[in-house]
């Protein structure tokens, strides 16, 4: 599907998530009356047990080249594919929702032994097996310079996945660093979850701002 320039929004889902998740489908009900239109690719690739985070970004980059998108939307890990779409290559303004930043070691220090692992896919709501590998590269994976453009980073307080503290030290480099464009905001949401699912009229204020930017 392809909209007019400024009112499509790239959604990026999360891990273990799909483009027909709780969020999707609540920013659509709330987005639809208004003209805007989610673009929500699938970010599941090659497959959910063989996921490449190279993968997800060329998915997203491609899915950007055909919607033109007047925001880009990122939730957990959909957020860091949001950010390495910005990189090189500055385009619309970020929405990253509850983003796993400044997760590092954290993505491998929990694991359970062996390989493949198992999680619940939200999408499939069923277990599922994952290679190990994509853990470790990401634990590898930093994200110490701002983005090129405005960044609206929504992140609730009690988010259970994600430290919250982890993700204001990144902002605060980004901040510290003098190169945050104008316009770019963190918001706290103190009784939100990792699914902030609750807030979705907050998640949704942030992307109409950035469609306004």
């Amino acid at each position: 599907m392809t909209n007019s320039v400024g009112r499509t929004v790239l959604y990026l889902h999360g891990f273990a998530s799909s483009p027909r998740g709780r969020k999707v489908e609540a920013l659509e009900t709330l987005f639809r009356p208004e003209g805007i239109v989610l673009e929500a690719p699938d970010l599941n690739v090659p497959s959910f047990s063989t996921l490449d985070f190279d993968a997800m970004l060329e998915r997203a980059r491609a899915r950007a080249r055909e919607c033109r998108p007047g925001a880009i939307a990122g939730s957990s890990l959909g957020a860091l594919v949001a950010l390495a779409l910005s990189r090189g290559n500055p385009g619309p303004p970020l929405v990253l929702i509850a983003p796993a930043i400044g997760f590092g070691p954290r993505w491998t220090e929990k694991l359970p032994a062996g390989d493949p692992l198992s999680f619940f896919h939200h999408g499939e709501n069923r277990e599922c097996p994952i290679h190990r590998r994509f853990f470790e590269e990401m634990a590898l994976r930093k994200e110490d310079e701002p983005p090129a453009v405005p960044v609206t980073v929504l992140m609730g307080d009690r988010d259970e996945s994600v430290p919250p503290d982890a993700v204001r030290e990144v902002w605060n480099r980004w901040e510290a660093s003098g190169r945050l464009p104008p316009g770019s905001g963190y918001v706290a949401i103190p009784e939100g979850d990792h699914g902030l699912t609750a807030f979705v009229p907050a998640i949704a204020g942030a992307i109409r701002g950035a469609l306004g930017a």
